[in-house]
Parts: structure tokens; C-alpha cells; sequence
């Protein structure tokens, strides 16, 4: 095996594959190492098995309310085990595909512990064994892992992270949830719809509170209309025993709570993978927790970037990927292709949730004159069609200019569509040249159009604004 490269990427997770794989593109002779699985978080313990379990979730839930649409099945079940297979399956299939991708382009894939030293190669440890790598540059993109806070208690069996979750081999009774974030709703969305009571206890005064507060509002809504309960601005006190369950002691509006339920996930966000990444020495600054960098990803040691959850910033898997791009073509001499600062959100409850850009109040807190459409999607002749609940599709755009600064939506096939807008934006498109294409129909999609239209007042599926 060559021990000598121009790249070397430690982790071979979205952003460190990815970076590998467009270095490789670009000619560059390149290596990544990764302890793990190839894929990281978002292939096997994040993005892919959540999202799969989602599916497998909302299916039944469809199936079960299939008499609405005129079709019925009896002694309708699921089974958990079977879910948790097809999970896997979906898993290995994709985590295979990324290493044939790796030796298909011609990288060297190294399984082991990687640890830059301060001499700016990279040591690696595998069965006991050490061997030592050498580099022109030099990519950290380890990831993170889910961070428990000091709160008493969540060392008790039966307090789970995101990672133990996918672990269980039934489903539960009862869980609660200690954080309202993306990771939070999504896996509340899978429990409540297999038929588990779910909790949640957010510290902050609404859900998902990144995102705008009309999508906020909209999906606490939702998922109490299902039974899940749900605490906004509660303080966890502690988690103690409580029987053969474990009871969450929290303090919300003054008043003092106590819910005992069978599990507890701690959900409240993740840690960079920073411990024994960095031999002592290397002179690389981390601030809070996190490696520092430069606009261009450069850290403190020449020749050496940091990207993906490890750094501050947006920690979502298709940013690191996409940094990860950026960084492999800033080493190759070539021209950035991405542009870093449009990175849309996705959450995918049901309706499913995704922005992109500036919301109204961020514009306004900038400083910026805009316009504003929204389309409820109640009119949207496909969401009629399958019966969809509440969402709704909004734009916002420069007063002055009509160039589409954002968008949040909150409807079927938001996740999809919502790359629509992040083009736009990217592209410093406006309103009226959105709006030059035709969208097909019935879909979902044609509720972007009339968002836009709505703009200026001219949506034809809405009720003409009073004048």
C-alpha cells in the first residue's frame, strides 16, 4: 500500500467521501481514512436509517386511513423487526455503493483511527498496529456525535441517544424526548405513528427554532393534533428512576412537571469527533469545541482544512458535502463550484418542512425592504387529491428588485421541492423570471408558482387581496 499522497481526508463520512472523490476527479493522488463504516452519521446512524424509517412509519399510517380514499384492509399490522431489516438493507446498499465509488475513482480507502500529528502526517491505528500516512494537504472531516449535557440522570440505562435508537428491537410505549430540534420531530413522527406515546420537551419557546416561526407554530399544531405532547420552553431538571420506567423531571412556565415513560432520547444536539483527532502540537485552534477556520477552510497548520460538523456552522450532511467539494477544488487549483451560502434545511415530518435563504423576519432584521407570497396549499388541487393537512408555501423577495432572497415551505414533497428555490437564490433569480416556467399539474410544485404570482397579488387559485 503507497504511504505518500497529495490528500489525505480522516473520515469518510458526506463530506470527507465526497471531498475524496472530487480530488480524485481533479488528479489529485488521494486517501481517506475512516474507523467506521464508509458513509459516517448520515449512511449508518443518521440521515439514510432515519429517513428509511420514516417511509416504513408513514406507510402504515397511510395504510391505516386507506378507507378515505375508498380502499380498506383488515388486521392491518407492522413488523418492527422487518422495518429494522429493510432499514439495514437500505443502509448496506448505499454504504457499499460509496465504497465502490471510492474504488471505482481510485481512492485509497484506509480503515483505521486517524490522528494528525503536529508534523502534519496523518498516524493511523488498526488492530493494534500503527502506520503513518504522508500529505501535501490534509482534510479533518471526522464528524460528530451526539452530545449529552450535564443534566443528572441521563447515564441511566434506558436513556438513549440517536445512535441507540436505532438499536432498539421493539418498538416502545412510551418515549420521551428531551430537545424540539429536526432530529427530535423526526424520530417523534416515527414513534407516534407506530403507535408509541411521545413526549417532547424543548428548552427553547417553540419547536425546530432555526426555522421560521409560522412552520413552528404550524407543526407543534400538527403533532398535538396526533397526541404527541409537547413542553416549549422547559428546563430539564433530571432524569431519575422511576419504577421499571424513568420519570423526566422539568420546569416549564413556572409550574414543575414530572413524566415517566419508557425511554428517554436525549436529542438536544452533537458534539464535533475532535478527541484524538489532533496529536498535541499540531497548533490548530479550536473555538468552542469546534476547529477553527478561515473563510476558505484553512486551519491553522498550512496545507491542513477542517469541514462538515467538525467546524461552526451549518451542521447538515449535504453542507459538508458540499464543502467538501469547495475545499477539493480550492487544493486543485481550480474555481469553487458551490456557492456556500445557499444551503437549504429539510425536516422530514408529515407535511414534510424545508427553507432556504432568508426568512421575513431575518430580512427585516437586516435591514431589507421585501415582498411576500404565500400559497396555502388547501387550494393545491394534488394535496386535495391525497388529503394532505395544513401547509403552505412562501417566498420572499427584494421590494426593489423582485431577486427571491428565501423560501419556507411546509407540504408534501417540500424536501424536494424546496431545490427550485435554492437555485433561484443561488442565481439571484427574481420573481418574474421563476415564474417564466410553466409547472405542471396537477402537482405539488404548483404551489411554488402561485406563491410567486402571489407576490404582486396576482395568484389565480387565491382570493384577490382586499384593496
Amino acid at each position: 500500500m503507497e504511504h505518500t499522497f497529495d490528500l489525505i481526508v480522516i473520515g469518510a463520512g458526506p463530506g470527507g467521501y465526497v471531498a475524496a472523490v472530487k480530488a480524485a476527479k481533479l488528479g489529485l493522488k488521494t486517501a481517506v481514512i475512516e474507523a467506521g463504516r464508509a458513509g459516517g452519521t448520515c449512511l449508518n446512524r443518521g440521515c439514510i436509517p432515519a429517513k428509511a424509517m420514516i417511509h416504513a412509519s408513514s406507510l402504515y399510517q397511510e395504510v391505516m386511513s386507506g378507507g378515505r380514499f375508498g380502499v380498506s384492509a383488515s388486521d392491518v399490522t407492522y413488523d418492527y423487526k422487518k422495518i429494522l431489516s429493510y432499514k439495514e438493507e437500505t443502509t448496506e446498499q448505499l454504504c457499499q455503493g460509496v465504497e465502490q465509488l471510492l474504488k471505482a475513482n481510485k481512492v485509497e480507502l484506509i480503515n483505521g483511527k486517524g490522528v494528525l500529528t503536529k508534523e502534519r502526517s496523518v498516524k493511523v491505528t488498526a488492530d493494534g498496529k500503527e502506520t503513518v500516512y504522508e500529505a501535501e494537504h490534509v482534510i479533518l472531516a471526522a464528524g460528530a456525535r451526539p452530545l449529552m449535557p450535564p443534566i443528572p440522570g441521563l447515564s441511566l440505562p434506558g436513556v438513549l441517544t440517536s445512535d441507540d435508537v436505532f438499536r432498539l428491537e421493539a418498538v416502545p410505549d412510551s418515549l420521551l424526548i428531551i430537545g424540539g430540534g429536526v432530529i427530535s420531530v423526526e424520530f417523534a413522527t416515527v414513534y407516534q405513528a407506530l403507535g408509541c406515546r411521545v413526549t417532547i420537551v424543548e428548552a427553547m419557546p417553540r419547536l425546530v427554532p432555526n426555522m421560521d416561526k409560522e412552520i413552528s407554530q404550524n407543526l407543534k399544531m400538527i403533532m398535538k393534533k396526533r397526541g404527541v405532547d409537547i413542553h416549549t420552553g422547559a428546563s430539564v431538571k433530571a432524569v431519575e428512576q422511576d419504577g421499571e420506567q424513568l420519570a423526566c423531571l422539568f420546569e416549564e412556565k413556572g409550574k414543575e412537571y414530572k413524566i415517566s415513560s419508557g425511554y428517554v432520547l436525549c436529542a438536544v444536539g452533537r458534539a464535533p469527533n475532535t478527541d484524538g483527532l489532533l496529536e498535541e502540537g499540531t497548533g490548530i485552534r479550536l473555538e468552542k469545541g469546534r476547529i477553527a477556520v478561515d473563510s476558505r477552510f484553512r486551519t491553522d497548520m498550512e496545507g491542513v482544512y477542517a469541514i462538515g460538523d467538525l467546524i461552526k456552522g451549518t451542521q447538515l450532511a449535504h453542507a459538508a458535502s458540499a464543502q467538501g467539494m469547495y475545499v477539493a477544488e480550492v487544493i486543485a487549483g481550480a474555481e469553487p463550484s458551490v456557492d456556500l451560502d445557499v444551503i437549504p434545511g429539510c425536516v422530514y415530518t408529515n407535511p414534510e418542512i424545508a427553507s432556504v435563504g432568508m426568512s421575513e423576519e431575518e430580512a427585516k432584521e437586516n435591514g431589507i425592504e421585501v415582498k411576500t407570497g404565500k400559497f396555502i396549499m388547501s387550494a393545491n388541487g394534488k394535496s386535495l387529491i391525497t388529503k394532505e393537512e395544513r401547509g403552505f408555501v412562501k417566498v420572499v423577495a427584494e421590494e426593489q428588485t423582485g431577486i427571491v432572497l428565501g423560501a419556507q415551505m411546509m407540504c408534501a414533497r417540500a424536501t424536494d421541492m424546496i431545490g427550485e428555490f435554492t437555485t433561484a437564490i443561488a442565481n439571484k433569480l427574481t420573481v418574474e423570471q421563476m415564474l417564466r416556467a410553466v409547472r405542471a399539474h396537477p402537482t405539488y410544485n404548483e404551489g411554488v408558482g402561485e406563491a410567486l404570482e402571489e407576490v404582486f397579488g396576482e395568484a389565480i387559485h387565491v382570493v384577490p387581496r382586499r384593496r
